[in-house]
């Protein structure tokens, strides 16, 4: 058996025991869903394309290709998060809440007036947001960690609690010590083994930590699924500034991240073991 870079073999975990869940790694849309946002000019090509695009890398772009790890489970959100955000609760009305109305920018997703009803709003939900759930309930029989994998922009978009605000190379987000997804007692190690297996690439970054609840402390999913399965969870979130240039990715630093966050989540895995 060979061992991975950093960890002897008899220190591995299986992995199969990690869940690893991108929520918002598309950019796709149902038809339907496209068609109320953008009228007759779903059947512009032109205009469908940009408008998929912006929505795109308005989402965490590439976060499926960044947090995979051979051999674990995975749970991959087929539609955007501007379909239905699955990292918000499902009655959560805010306007960065389950169904968002616009994008980050403050720029409208759909026509001047449009407003989901409640008939559009519970139909939505149970065909996008209610199969997510139950996958990720499914997925967790038998893991030891879950942990819920996103990008943030590289300063504080317009729509959110840290407008202009810059932002660090890498965030944790393991709870709060009242209501922790991940073993409060281990959040200093957790932090100590991501920087271990990040700091090659985060060093020359314009800030290079990794933090603890800055900006968030809490992943939604996390939440949500540790209470109701006593699973460990966490979020991590990598400043889309590391791997994204004039919204065009790059590939080395792609790669460079995805196997140091194998790395990392092994080492994850193994603190809950000791």
């Amino acid at each position: 058996m060979t061992s991975a870079p950093g960890h002897p073999t008899g220190d591995l975990p299986r992995t199969g025991e990690l869940l690893i869940v991108t929520p918002h790694p598309s950019g796709q849309l149902p038809a339907d869903v496209l068609r109320d946002m953008l009228g007759d000019d779903a059947f512009d090509t032109p205009r469908r394309e940009a408008f998929l695009r912006r929505i795109f890398l308005d989402g965490d772009p590439y976060t499926d290709l960044l947090f995979s790890v051979p051999g674990a489970r995975h749970a991959q959100a087929p539609w955007s998060r501007f379909a239905a955000d699955l990292n918000r609760e499902r009655g959560d009305l805010d306007d960065n809440g389950v169904l968002k109305v616009m994008g980050f920018d403050r720029a409208p997703l759909y026509p001047a007036g449009w407003t989901p009803g409640d008939a559009t709003r519970e139909r939505r939900l149970r065909r996008i947001w209610d199969p997510f759930d139950a996958l990720v309930t499914a997925e967790l029989q038998g893991v030891g960690l879950m942990i819920v994998g996103h990008s943030m922009a590289p300063t504080g978009p317009a729509l959110g609690a840290d407008t202009g605000v810059p932002r660090p190379a890498i965030c944790l987000m393991p709870g709060t010590p009242g209501q922790p997804t991940f073993p409060h007692a281990l959040w200093d190690a957790l932090q100590r083994a991501c920087q271990d297996a990040f700091a090659p690439i985060i060093a020359g970054s314009s800030d290079p930590r990794v933090t603890l609840g800055e900006p968030w402390a809490t992943d939604t999913l996390s939440l949500t699924h540790s209470v109701r399965s006593g699973v460990p969870a966490f979020g991590i979130e990598f400043n889309a500034g590391l791997y994204l240039q004039g919204g065009q990715p790059i590939d080395p630093t792609i790669r460079a991240l995805n196997a140091a966050f194998g790395v990392f989540a092994h080492a994850a895995l193994n603190l809950l073991r000791r």
